[in-house]
């Protein structure tokens, strides 16, 4: 899959570079196509230096708070709901454990880190699968929930903000926190309809509705601030919850008598490790996205779809996010370059970049995060898994708009 999307990206971009020369009598495109090939691979380098310590710096923080109880704390606190959504998972297999700490790194916006958790998880999962080849229910929801983003603190796309310069890199934490919420409700909302799990269970509700009620009213008190109170409270909460979360694990971990430095340094190393291996990808997913912005494939294509919005009488800002939403089902690696394209294009805090970067927080890999799970597992039969995902997926695009708007607009 990843194979032809991106030579389709340099494909397409030669047909337009060369459409641009015999058409269009513009034979400098082709200077610009090999320039913008240079100029991504440096601006892969930068950015993979700023990836290493941003990586590296929370999974020494995570690796403290598993130490600490956190994870195991999490698992028995939630061990009632997953009871429920999750029947065929007995209380306290390591499933559980493994689905806490996963859900606990993609909540920090971690998503390299979270997925190779998520595979433990998985395989945990079909330990209590009675078919080697069809997805279970519980791998199912797993799956969708993973799909819909659970991003409630976007480290790795304020790091993105932090690389191109934006003044206040935690503005989208509000955005971001609002429309994953949304992607997050309509997945877990379309795997319930589909395996008929009992949502007004009391115990469900119990878990359920204190969030929603609180998001509710947390939604209510935006509603009544201005654009500006807005970005004002989303950087404050931002950096105060990233600030928090940080002196929580160093707390928890001295309370515990966890030796703090030394588990942060076990888990920094991991981190190195799991940030070195992603540099060829973003080498190639960034030049493939030059390329194809340089030959004015992309303009062409987001034209098009801007002269649609403004022929049903819509503002047409957010059409030049649309690239990382559009790519971001098939491949982080090609979103994470149309994310940092659009940026460095229109400005890291243009409507535009801040539309993608909310697009970014609250959507998934949807196709990648189901090759690679299931995959692991040998599974062939994902059964409602894709609809359900992709479901959640457009909810995610869908509200990013909206929001952003509401804070942006």
């Amino acid at each position: 899959m990843l194979n032809g999307l991106w030579l389709s990206f340099f494909l397409i971009a030669a047909l337009a570079a060369l459409a641009r020369w015999l058409l269009g009598g513009d034979p400098a495109v082709f200077a610009a196509l090999v320039q913008s090939l240079f100029d991504m691979a440096r601006l892969s380098v930068e950015v993979m230096v700023l990836l290493f310590g941003t990586l590296t710096l929370w999974l020494g923080f995570l690796r403290i708070a598993e130490k600490a109880g956190l994870v195991d704390w999490l698992g028995r606190m939630l061990g009632p709901l997953f009871s429920r959504l999750m029947p065929e998972v007995p209380r306290g297999h390591p499933a559980l454990g493994f689905i806490t700490l996963n859900f606990a790194a993609n909540g920090l916006g971690l998503d390299n880190a979270a997925t190779p958790i998520g595979l433990k998880a998985m395989r945990a999962l079909q330990d209590l699968n009675p078919s080697a080849t069809t997805a279970s229910n519980a791998q199912i929801l797993f799956l969708v929930l993973n799909a819909s983003s659970l991003t409630l603190l976007p480290v790795s796309i304020f790091m993105y903000r932090v690389q191109q310069g934006a003044p206040d890199p935690t503005l989208v934490f509000l955005p971001i926190l609002l429309a994953t919420s949304a992607s997050t409700l309509v997945g877990l909302l379309s795997v319930a309809l589909m395996q008929r799990l009992r949502l007004w269970d009391p115990v469900v509700l119990a878990y359920l509705l204190p969030g929603a009620l609180l998001l509710g009213g947390f939604m209510a008190l935006l509603a009544t601030l201005s654009s500006v109170a807005l970005a004002t409270l989303s950087s404050l909460l931002g950096n105060l919850t990233l600030f928090g979360l940080i002196v929580m694990f160093l707390l928890m971990g001295a309370v515990k008598r966890v030796p703090v430095y030394e588990s942060f340094v076990e888990g920094a190393k991991e981190g190195f490790e799991v940030a070195k291996n992603l540099l060829p990808y973003l080498v190639a997913m960034l030049c493939a996205v030059g390329v194809l912005r340089a030959s004015g494939a992309l303009e062409f294509g987001l034209d098009g779809i801007r002269w649609l919005v403004e022929w049903g009488g819509w503002d047409n800002r957010f059409v030049d996010a649309l690239p990382t939403a559009l790519v971001k089902p098939f491949s982080g690696s090609a979103a994470r370059a149309m994310l940092i394209e659009t940026m460095q294009t229109h400005g890291v805090d243009s409507f535009p970049a801040l539309v993608a970067a909310v697009m970014q927080g609250s959507t998934e890999t949807t196709f990648y995060v189901l090759a690679v799970y299931f995959g692991a597992v040998g599974i062939q039969r994902a059964r409602h898994a894709v609809g359900c995902a992709l479901l959640a997926d457009l909810a995610g695009v869908v509200a990013a708009i909206g929001v952003c708007y509401w804070f942006f607009g």
